[in-house]
C-alpha cells in the first residue's frame, strides 16, 4: 500500500493560511481521481481541491471553519501499491476562485491504519446542488450528503436544506392549536461570512467614524435618468442613480483629493490616489462583496453603468476575481429600495470615506410660496475622523448634493 499527502495550496502571494470551507469526504471514504474532496478560501477566493488518485481517505487536517497553514498536510489518501508518483493536479475554478496547484507529496509506505474501511463501501458522490445552495448549507452547518434532493435528477434545492433544518425536536402542541417551538440551531461562522465579520470589527475598532447625513432633491436627476433610459441604445444597461453618483464623486474628489485615500494607521501613512477606483457594495447570497469599478475618472455615465452591471453580475454569480474585488479607494453603499431614511455605513478599511445611498421618496417641499411634491433622498456618508474633519466631510457631501440637484453640472468638463 502507498500514501498520498495533499498539502494546503498556496493561493496567493503573502497568504500564510487558508480557511477550510468545504469537505466532501470523511476518514474511511473512498475517492476517485479528479473527485473534488475539499475547498479552501482566503481573501474571498475559493479554490476546489480534487484528488489526484484513487484511494481511501485515512486522515483530514481539520473541519470546516478551521484555518490551515499553506503547505501543511491537508488530506492523506491511502492508495493501492504501485500507484506511482503524483502527477500535476488540475484545480477546477469555483466561485471567485483562482487556478492554483496544491503541492502533493510523493507516495510513501503507508502507516498502519487501525480501522480500515470496509472494502464494499459505496463510492462517494458529490451531492448535486447549485453553488448558492452549497454556500447556504455550509453557512447553516448542514452536510448536503444527509439531505434528500427534490429537484431534477435528485438535485438539492435551497428548500430541501431549509426543510432539513426545521426537522428538529418534535413540536409540543398547546391549547388553541399553536405550537411551541423549542429547537435551537448553532451556526458556525465560516467562509465569506466570517471574512465580513472580521472586516467590520477591524473597521469599527480602528477607525473613529463620523457620519454626516444630507437631504438631496433628486427630481431633476430622475427626470434626466428617465429620458436617458428611454433613449438608450441597444446593449446599454438601464441607468440607476449610482452611475450619476459615481461621476459626481469624481468631480467632488477633484476638489477634495484627501477623501480619495487610504490610511495605514500602523505606519501612519495616508496614500492619496489620482485614480478613482469606486467600490460598489453588493449584496450576494454569500454575503456582502465590494466589486471595484476602476478608473471611474476615465469613464462616462454609460461606461460606469455597464462596468457596474458586469461586476455586480460577476459578484452575484460567484465568478468575480480577486482583482475585481479589491483595490478600491472610496466606496458607495446602497440598499436600493430598502435604503431606509438614514444609515450609518461602515468604512471599507483602510479607506477613509464611504458614501451611503438611501431610498428615494416623494415628499412635500416648501418652495418659498407653497408645498410642492419633490423626489427626495438622503445621503448618509461616513468618514475617518482622524483624516477628514467634520467641516471637510460636510463640504464634500454638499458638493455632491449640488452636482446631483443640477445634473447638467455632472457633464460639464473643467
Amino acid at each position: 500500500m502507498g500514501e498520498f499527502i495533499i498539502k494546503m495550496p498556496d493561493v496567493g502571494e503573502g497568504v500564510a493560511e487558508a480557511e477550510l470551507v468545504e469537505l466532501h469526504v470523511r476518514p474511511g471514504d473512498p475517492v476517485r481521481e479528479d473527485m473534488v474532496i475539499a475547498a479552501v478560501m482566503t481573501d474571498k477566493a475559493t479554490v476546489e481541491i480534487p484528488s489526484p488518485v484513487d484511494g481511501t481517505v485515512i486522515w483530514l487536517a481539520g473541519s470546516i471553519g478551521d484555518r490551515i497553514a499553506v503547505k501543511a498536510p491537508l488530506v492523506r489518501i491511502e492508495t493501492a501499491e504501485g500507484a506511482g508518483e503524483a502527477q500535476p493536479v488540475r484545480i477546477s475554478q469555483a466561485p471567485t476562485a483562482e487556478v492554483v496547484k496544491p503541492e502533493i507529496a510523493r507516495p510513501v509506505p503507508a502507516a498502519p491504519v487501525s480501522a480500515a474501511p470496509a472494502a464494499a463501501a459505496p463510492p462517494v458522490e458529490k451531492p448535486l446542488a447549485a453553488p448558492s445552495v452549497r454556500l447556504f448549507a455550509r453557512e447553516s452547518g448542514v452536510d448536503l450528503r444527509q439531505v434528500q434532493g427534490s429537484g431534477p435528477a435528485g438535485r438539492i434545492l435551497r428548500e430541501d436544506v431549509e426543510q432539513f433544518l426545521v426537522q428538529g425536536a418534535a413540536p409540543a402542541l398547546v391549547k388553541g392549536g399553536s405550537v411551541k417551538k423549542t429547537a435551537t440551531e448553532e451556526i458556525k461562522l465560516t467562509g465569506l461570512r466570517r471574512r465580513i465579520a472580521e472586516k467590520m470589527v477591524l473597521s469599527t475598532s480602528r477607525i473613529p467614524h463620523i457620519t454626516y447625513v444630507e437631504e438631496v432633491d433628486m427630481t431633476a436627476l430622475e427626470e434626466l435618468r428617465a429620458t436617458m433610459n428611454g433613449d438608450r441604445r441597444e446593449g446599454h444597461p438601464k441607468l440607476t442613480v449610482l452611475p450619476f453618483l459615481m461621476r459626481a464623486l469624481v468631480k467632488a474628489i477633484a476638489e477634495q483629493p484627501e477623501v480619495n485615500a487610504t490610511f495605514d494607521d500602523d505606519a501612519g501613512i495616508i496614500t492619496r490616489y489620482s485614480a478613482v477606483h469606486i467600490g460598489i457594495a453588493t449584496q450576494t447570497q454569500a454575503g456582502l462583496t465590494v466589486p471595484v469599478v476602476r478608473h471611474a475618472e476615465a469613464r462616462g455615465i454609460w461606461e460606469c453603468a455597464a462596468e457596474m452591471a458586469r461586476l455586480a453580475d460577476a459578484a452575484r454569480s460567484g465568478t468575480a476575481t480577486r482583482d475585481e474585488l479589491s483595490g478600491s479607494t472610496i466606496t458607495i453603499s446602497s440598499l436600493g429600495a430598502l435604503g431606509g431614511i438614514v444609515s450609518t455605513p461602515v468604512i471599507n478599511h483602510p479607506e477613509v470615506a464611504i458614501i451611503g445611498v438611501n431610498k428615494i421618496a416623494t415628499r412635500p417641499v416648501w418652495d418659498g410660496t407653497q408645498f410642492v411634491p419633490r423626489k427626495m433622498m438622503n445621503l448618509s456618508s461616513s468618514f475617518d475622523h482622524r483624516i477628514i474633519d467634520g467641516w471637510d466631510a460636510a463640504t464634500f457631501v454638499q458638493r455632491i448634493r449640488t452636482l446631483i440637484e443640477t445634473p447638467a453640472l455632472i457633464f460639464i468638463e473643467g
